[in-house]
């Protein structure tokens, strides 16, 4: 009698978690339609190192990633 008890209760828990854990996907993707409002400006490092700000709409988005050599190329020390 008692090990039934345990197998109910494990199985209802198992139940109950996957409940709130299916709740709370459905809820993100629900409430996550709202856009979100994206910063004006990027901050980007210049060829001589200085960090600045420029406008998101100024920048050109490219299609892939530059490599660690690239980038130690273009920084000039």
């Amino acid at each position: 009698m008692q090990e039934v008890k345990k197998t109910n209760s494990r199985k209802k828990f198992l139940l109950w978690t996957a409940t709130a854990l299916a709740s709370v996907t459905a809820l993100k993707f629900l409430s996550g339609s709202k856009k979100k409002e994206e910063k004006p400006t990027v901050r980007m490092l210049t060829q001589d190192g200085k960090l600045v700000e420029i406008d998101r709409e100024l920048v050109i988005q490219s299609a892939r990633k530059i490599s660690d050599k690239e980038l130690q190329q273009w920084v000039k020390k």
